[in-house]
Formats: C-alpha cells, sequence, structure tokens
C-alpha cells in the first residue's frame, strides 16, 4: 500500500527523472490516467517503485476507488522489461489498476508471443493488459485526455508539477507548525491575566512569519481554484480545456489548503488582537511624550531661534549670510517635524480603531501638535519669503548698480569715432544701456515692494500675548525706500549725461555725413567733367541739332553747377557743426580745394565747349542762309567760309586749364569726326561760289574760263581727298554719336 506520508523533498532527484506521472487526463471511467515513459535506458525498479508509491499517495481515496488506466509506453524499451513493469503493477497497486495499455513499437515485437502470454497472466493479474500502437490509443481513451507523446491536446509539465507538489508540502508543513504556536500563545494569554508593564514581544514571535505562510496558501488555493473552475469536475478537462495537474484534479488538496488557510487565519487574527491589546496602551504613552517633546522644543528654543532673525541685510553678501543662518534653524526645525509627521501618522492609524477615551485623548494630542507646528511653519516660511525677497530686492539693486557705472564710464570716455557708421554704433549702444537701466531700476522698484509687501504679513508670534521680537522692521522699511531713492537719482543723473552725450553724437553724424557728401559732390563734379571732356566733341550737322545741343549743354552746366553750390553748402555747414563741437575739420580743408580746383576746370571746359557750339551754330546758320537764297553775295560766302575756318581752327586748340595744364574734348578720330561736318559743309558753300562763278562770267573768254575751271577743279580735288577719309571714318563716327548720347542722357541723369 502507499505510504501518505511521503514527501517529494525525500525522494526529489527520484521524481525529476519522470519515471511515472499523472498527467492529468482520466478514461471513460473518469479513473485517472497514470503514465510510465520507459527509455531505452535501463529502468530502476526501486526508484520506478518509490515514484509510483509517492504518486498513489496523492490522490483521494474516492479518486483511487474509480480505478487507474496506466500507461506503458514501451516504444522505447525492450519486451522484458515491458513485461516487468506490468508484473510489478500487480505488487503495488493490484486493486486500483483497472486497465494497463501497453504502447508497442510497430513491427517489432512477437504480436502472439507478447499476447499470449498477458493472456495467460490475466486471471493472476487482477486486471486487463492490452498491447496497443500510439495511433490506436484513443479507442480507448479521448484524445484530450491524451498528452502529445500519444497523439493527445492534453498539455503536461513535469517540472511545472513537481514545483506545486513542493510549494504544496512546504505549505501544509509551515501552516501546521505555526497553527500549533499560535494556538499555545492564545491559549497561554487567555487564561492568564496581561501585565500592562510587561512588554511580551519577545515571546509573541512564531518560527514562521504569518504573512508570508499566508500569501503562499493564498497563491497556492487561487492556482487550485482557477484550475478547477476552468475544468470539468467529473472528467477532467474537457476538449480544448486546460490540462489537470494531479494534485489540482484530486479533491483532497485544495479542501486541506482552505482548511489550513482558515485555520490559520483565524489563529493569526487572534493573535494580531492580542498583539495590539498590548501594544496600544504602549503607543498611547510613547505618542504624549513625543508630542509634548515636540511642542516644548517649538515654543521654547524654536521660536526663540526666529525673534533672533528679524534683519534683512544691506547688501547682497549680508542677505545671504542671513539666509544661510534661517537655513539651519529651517534645519533644526525640520527634524521636529518630521517627528510630528510620524506621530500624526500614528495618532491617524490609533484614531481608527480606538476606543471613545482613547480617541479623545489622541484627538487633543493632535490639535495641540497641529496648532504649534502649523504657527511655527508659518512662522519659518514667512522669515524665509522675506529673506527671499531681500535677496532678489539686493541682487537687482547690485546689478543695476554696475549697470549705472557701466553707463556712467561710457559717458565719461572720449568719443573719438572714425567714422559715422562707429558713431551710430555708439549711439546705439548708449541707448541700449540706457534702456537696460531703466529696467533694472524698474525691477529694483518691484522687488522693493515685494519686500515690503512679506514684511507687512508676516504672523503674529504666539497665540498668547507676548512681548514685541527685537529689532524694529520700520529700519527695514526706510533702509528699503532709501535704496530705491538713490537708485533713482543715479539713474536720473546718467539721463541727464546721456541727453548731453546724445547731442553731441549726433552733431559728430551729421558732421561725418556733411564730409561725406562734400566728396561725393567732388566725385561727381569730376565725373561730370570727365564726361564733358571725353564725350562731347560733336558740334551737329545742322543748326537744329547744334541748337538742341546747345540747350543740353547749357542743362549739364547748370546740373554741374547745382552740384557745385551743394558742395559748398555741405562744407560751409562742415565748418559751422566744428565750431559747435569745438574740434577742427578733418576732411573740409582738403575737399574744397579739390572742389574748386575740378569746378574751375569744369567752367573752363564748359566754355569752351559752348563758344564752339556757337561758332557751330553761327557757321551752320549762314551756310544754310546762303543755300536758301537764290542770288547770293560773294560776301555772304566769304563770312560762311572764314566763319567754317576759325571753327575748325578753334576744333584743334587744346584747353588750358587754370593751372596751365592743357586737356583736348575727346579723341583725336572724335575731333576729326566733329570737323568732318564742317568741312562738307565748306565744300557745298564752294560749289554755290563755283556756281556763281560760272554764272557771272559766261560771256568772258574761253582761257579765262579755262583757268578759272582748271583752278576750281584743282580744289574740288582736294575736297574730294577730304570726301575720301570721311568715308573711311563713317563706321567711327556713327559708333561715336551712340556714345555721345548716352554719355549725355548719363550726364542729364546725374
Amino acid at each position: 500500500m502507499s505510504n501518505v506520508n511521503m514527501e517529494a523533498t525525500n525522494i526529489l532527484p527520484i521524481l525529476k527523472k519522470k519515471l511515472a506521472f499523472l498527467s492529468g487526463g482520466k478514461d471513460r471511467r473518469s479513473g485517472l490516467i497514470l503514465t510510465i515513459p520507459l527509455s531505452s535506458d535501463q529502468t530502476s525498479m526501486e526508484e520506478l517503485s518509490a515514484t509510483l508509491d509517492y504518486l498513489l499517495s496523492i490522490p483521494s481515496e474516492k479518486c483511487k476507488a474509480r480505478g487507474f488506466t496506466v500507461i506503458v509506453d514501451g516504444r522505447k524499451s525492450q519486451w522484458n522489461i515491458v513485461k516487468t513493469v506490468v508484473l510489478m503493477l500487480q505488487n503495488v497497486i493490484p486493486a486500483e489498476v483497472s486497465l494497463v495499455c501497453v504502447v508497442k513499437p510497430d513491427e517489432f515485437w512477437d504480436k502472439k508471443v507478447t499476447h499470449f502470454c498477458f493472456w495467460k497472466e490475466k486471471d493472476r493479474l487482477g486486471f486487463e493488459v492490452i498491447l496497443v500502437s500510439a495511433n490506436k490509443l484513443t479507442r480507448y481513451i479521448e484524445p484530450c485526455q491524451l498528452t502529445d507523446d500519444f497523439g493527445g491536446s492534453l498539455d503536461y509539465d513535469h517540472s511545472d508539477w513537481l514545483n506545486k507538489r513542493l510549494v504544496f508540502e512546504k505549505f501544509t508543513k509551515e501552516s501546521t507548525s505555526l497553527l500549533d504556536e499560535l494556538s499555545i500563545i492564545n491559549e497561554g494569554d487567555k487564561s492568564s491575566s496581561v501585565d500592562k508593564d510587561k512588554s511580551a514581544d519577545c515571546t509573541l514571535l512564531p518560527s514562521f512569519d504569518p504573512e508570508t505562510v499566508l500569501q503562499t496558501g493564498h497563491e497556492l488555493l487561487s492556482e487550485l481554484q482557477q484550475r478547477r473552475f476552468n475544468g470539468s469536475e467529473g472528467g477532467g478537462g474537457g476538449q480544448g480545456g486546460p490540462a489537470w495537474c494531479p494534485m489540482e484534479e484530486e479533491l483532497l488538496a485544495q479542501p486541506q489548503v482552505m482548511k489550513l488557510l482558515d485555520s490559520l487565519r483565524e489563529q493569526y487574527t487572534r493573535y494580531q488582537e492580542l498583539c495590539r491589546q498590548r501594544n496600544k496602551r504602549t503607543q498611547l504613552d510613547e505618542i504624549h511624550a513625543k508630542v509634548m517633546q515636540v511642542v516644548t522644543w517649538l515654543q521654547g528654543p524654536g521660536s526663540e531661534l526666529l525673534k533672533t532673525q528679524q534683519a534683512i541685510g544691506d547688501s547682497m553678501r549680508a542677505a545671504q549670510a542671513l539666509q544661510q543662518k534661517h537655513e539651519e534653524i529651517e534645519s533644526q526645525h525640520s527634524e521636529w517635524f518630521a517627528v510630528y509627521v510620524e506621530l500624526n501618522q500614528q495618532i491617524a492609524a490609533l484614531l481608527s480603531t480606538g476606543e471613545e477615551e482613547e480617541v479623545a485623548e489622541l484627538k487633543a494630542l493632535q490639535q495641540q501638535l497641529s496648532d504649534v507646528c502649523y504657527r511655527q511653519a508659518a512662522q519659518l516660511e514667512s522669515r524665509q519669503n522675506v529673506l527671499q525677497a531681500a535677496q532678489g530686492f539686493h541682487s537687482t539693486t547690485q546689478e543695476l548698480s554696475q549697470q549705472l557705472d557701466g553707463l556712467l564710464g561710457m559717458l565719461c570716455a572720449d568719443v573719438a569715432p572714425a567714422d559715422g557708421a562707429s558713431i551710430q554704433q555708439n549711439l546705439k549702444l548708449l541707448e541700449e544701456k540706457l534702456q537696460t537701466v531703466e529696467a533694472g531700476l524698474a525691477s529694483v522698484r518691484q522687488k522693493g515692494a515685494l519686500v515690503l509687501e512679506q514684511m507687512c504679513s508676516q504672523p503674529s508670534w504666539s497665540l498668547e500675548e507676548t512681548e514685541s521680537p527685537p529689532g524694529d522692521p520700520q529700519d527695514n522699511v526706510q533702509q528699503i525706500q532709501s535704496v530705491m531713492e538713490e537708485m533713482q537719482l543715479r539713474k536720473q543723473r546718467c539721463e541727464d549725461m546721456v541727453d548731453v552725450r546724445r547731442l553731441k553724437m549726433l552733431q559728430m553724424v551729421q558732421l561725418f555725413k556733411c564730409e561725406e557728401d562734400a566728396l561725393q559732390a567732388v566725385e561727381w563734379l569730376g565725373e561730370l567733367l570727365d564726361a564733358l571732356l571725353k564725350t562731347h566733341v560733336r558740334l551737329g550737322d545742322d543748326s537744329q541739332e547744334t541748337r538742341t545741343m546747345l540747350d543740353k549743354h547749357r542743362k549739364f552746366v547748370d546740373v554741374a553747377q547745382s552740384t557745385y553750390d551743394y558742395g559748398r553748402q555741405l562744407l560751409q555747414a562742415t565748418v559751422v557743426l566744428c565750431q559747435s563741437l569745438r574740434c577742427t575739420t578733418r576732411s573740409s580743408g582738403d575737399t574744397l580745394p579739390r572742389l574748386n580746383r575740378v569746378w574751375k576746370q569744369f567752367s573752363v571746359s564748359a566754355e569752351e565747349r559752348q563758344q564752339r557750339l556757337e561758332l557751330a551754330l553761327n557757321f551752320h546758320t549762314a551756310a544754310e542762309r546762303v543755300f536758301q537764297q537764290e542770288f547770293v553775295e560773294a560776301e555772304s560766302l566769304d563770312e560762311v567760309d572764314s566763319s567754317g575756318k576759325t571753327l575748325l581752327d578753334r576744333l584743334t586748340t587744346p584747353i588750358i586749364f587754370p593751372d596751365g595744364s592743357e586737356q583736348y574734348f575727346g579723341s583725336p578720330s572724335d575731333t576729326a569726326a566733329a570737323a568732318e561736318g564742317v568741312r562738307e559743309r565748306l565744300l557745298l558753300v564752294e560749289e554755290r561760289r563755283l556756281q556763281l562763278q560760272e554764272a557771272s562770267l559766261h560771256n568772258d573768254e574761253e582761257e579765262e574760263e579755262e583757268e578759272v575751271l582748271n583752278g576750281q577743279e584743282a580744289r574740288l580735288d582736294v575736297i574730294g581727298e577730304e570726301l575720301s577719309e570721311k568715308e573711311e571714318q563713317e563706321e567711327e563716327e556713327e559708333e561715336a554719336g551712340q556714345q555721345d548720347e548716352d554719355l549725355e542722357r548719363t550726364t542729364q541723369d546725374c
């Protein structure tokens, strides 16, 4: 028969070998299935017998009465071992075995021999033995009750099962021992009176922690109930249901765990009540002593420490020192506040379970403690707020003082920038510094108002009548107000100096601007002179064109005159600004001679250009008058010829500047192109002269006529040569004419 007192820990190495196991599956008679997986190695019959003894000690007698179906897996073993195991079952569990299914390997055993042998032993064995292949085992057992080794769907984890058995046995052992100890402690307290002055903590300590044992039992019971609820009580797990471990399926484990848990909870509850009753009075006494200790310190030394600290300091360093001192005081208070928090928690816990007299006592202690602690905490917080506000005020004041010093240093330094851009930069920097100072002063006022507000809102020192704390808060108020007034005066003085410096710097910006614009006027005038000398060369092909060019020239001269006047005005303004700034001009002394020199050169050049245009206008006008008249006098022709030659001579004459230097209008090719138009008209005048001579001498002798004609032809030959040169220069003339128009347009824009 099986030994019901067997423990898994005693044969743990054997059980780990999985020589046999209860998978949790059931046969069609609701009998448990016992599986013996024989391996290819030699199986120890003693270890197998011990395993079977342990497994058969698990199910209840009710489960055993339904009988076992034993599956002997001989697919990896020899026939003689299988036979030995089957015969051994007769000695181990003869009454409990209903059916033995020997799983045979395919075509390896002699079917006749094996069948005959078991058939012959059937009566002696007391149970039926059948040989069946693995795929036909489902004829006798449902697939859902077979593990996957036999093609079934039942999950079984041997390691998990073994761990649960160890937990169950450990819980059973510890809970039984703990129950005995708790019963002794509880009964001993019931039979004897409790000594209030004697601490029984040392006698109330069981060998095992009740909480741990209860937690283990609850977890084990939860696992058992969950698996049992998800399965089926009569036939094990249904199709697709969870697997049944042997200790979970049989009806002994769960009721036993529940019974042990109920007994353990009952005894543990009595034990806890006993401990609470013994400790309640002790806790009350300890709490009362600690409360009085906290109240005494806070109302005595703690309050005195705060009363001696009323100053706010006259500088950032002094305020930081006061803050450090306050932090030390807070640190001392924090230790007592921590005790208060702990006491408050203990009192709250006792209030929920105490009796009426105890509740009244605890509430009185709690109220007294809270009043003192909150009042002291309010004093600490108020002092902390004042110190923080004072530090912010002193810090902002110190920063503003540094900003004012920097602004004053900038104002005291000499202004000697190199150009207007640097002055603008300095002016911008000055304005930014002034804005920073204004913002800093506003911040100082704000921080000062905050300090005054914090000092006025400090709570009273005590609910009882006490003397005023040492030190007069009015001194702190006057100190804050005097600092703000001083900062205001310093800022006002700097503002006045900034106004003076701003005006001076703006005048310097204007001075630099005038000098730069004057130099620009000199450059513009030089460009106009350059354009006049290089591009204003043409004289026009007729009187109309020459008259137009003369008008454009006058406008061009007007532009130059305006530029010169503008430069003179700028230079005059620099003189006035320098006198205002009490400094000598840096550039106007050199700019004025340059301006005058360029203007004189331009004036001479413009005058020469105008005279040439006027000569050209007179020439073209006289020539056109000659061409338009039918009868022309010789004096008119001589006048045209004389003015044309005068004009040609003028084109070859250089311009003499006031400094003695010479300059020609345009390039030689430009001059030749301008003279070509005059020569063409002179040629036409000569032709007209010839016509007049022919008309007047038609009655003269032939020889005189021939001589005149020969002379005239010679003259015509010379003019023809000049015309051929003109044709060679036509392309250059057209290109130069286009350049003249472009430059004249540019000059007008300037």
